[in-house]
């Protein structure tokens, strides 16, 4: 009996990993910014999605029955507008999102509720619907450019190593736990090669144009600052003198052109060649 429950809850996870995911936020009375509380529902949603291999996401905003349609209208695409504006500000790549639309209002009906307040509380809301590959894709495999071999070979001034492997998680300035042995075998090489100056620049993907993105744990936009400095600290403990080491953010202005993930990086540009200790 327990195996048959066991096979029953197999089969019924992978039903619904071949569906859609929906998420929905809700709005205070004519507001279109984003509780904070559900701002917090809403990240923690995408770290969830994060691991999806995604094919398109829609965004559509309501309203409740009250104000005019020509309101509504215009509340329901801003709210829906807000919830875009956090995902691009997240690192979630713009090109996934095929719809941003507002639907205006919802009628009191179509909740199944007997509280006016209640019901109208429901229906001001934004639904984000995620649509994953199924089966996932079959990605290329990246390319390493292995920074161990170039760190530890002829270097001159201006040339810039990016740190293959070294992945950080979206939205936030740490790496995913199987890239720490990559940056423990950089200090080792960094530790040996005292020759070398080198400012730690961090970038990050998928924000409007060339803006940082927000930093998911201090809500602040600075991220790519973020990542070097991480990246700096841990150098900095691993025995790397700061004397050697500055560090930068250079926001998204020098997007890679593949996946998402490998926006999210950390490159050494060599700013000085001194002599050995």
């Amino acid at each position: 009996m327990r195996k048959l429950t066991f096979l029953l809850l197999c089969f019924f996870q992978l039903a619904l990993s071949q569906k859609e995911v929906r998420h929905e936020v809700y709005f205070e009375t004519d507001k279109y910014n984003i509780p904070e509380t559900e701002k917090n529902r809403l990240l923690l949603f995408l770290a969830e999605i994060d691991t999806i291999d995604i094919q398109r996401i829609e965004i559509y905003g309501f309203t409740d029955d009250r104000g005019s349609d020509d309101y509504n209208l215009v509340l329901s695409s801003q709210r829906a507008q807000s919830i875009k504006d956090v995902f691009s500000n997240n690192e979630l790549d713009e090109s996934l999102i095929s719809n941003v639309d507002g639907k205006g209002e919802i009628l009191l009906k179509i909740v199944k509720e007997t509280d006016v307040q209640k019901i109208r509380g429901l229906n001001r809301k934004v639904e984000i619907i995620v649509y994953p590959y199924d089966p996932p894709r079959e990605r290329p495999e990246k390319v390493p450019e292995n920074a161990k071999e170039r760190l530890a070979g002829d270097l001159k001034v201006g040339d810039k190593i990016l740190l293959d492997n070294l992945l950080f998680e979206t939205g936030y300035s740490y790496l995913v736990p199987t890239s720490r042995q990559v940056l423990d075998d950089i200090a080792e090489i960094l530790k040996e090669r005292t020759d070398i100056y080198f400012t730690i620049e961090g970038h990050v993907c998928c924000t409007y144009g060339e803006r940082d993105a927000i930093d998911r744990k201090t809500k602040k936009r600075n991220l790519s600052v973020a990542r070097a400095k991480f990246v700096y600290d841990y150098l900095l403990e691993a025995g790397v003198s700061r004397l050697r080491m500055k560090y930068v953010g250079q926001r998204r202005k020098f997007p890679l052109g593949g996946e998402p993930e490998f926006d999210r990086r950390v490159e050494i540009l060599v700013t000085g060649i001194g002599k050995s200790d």
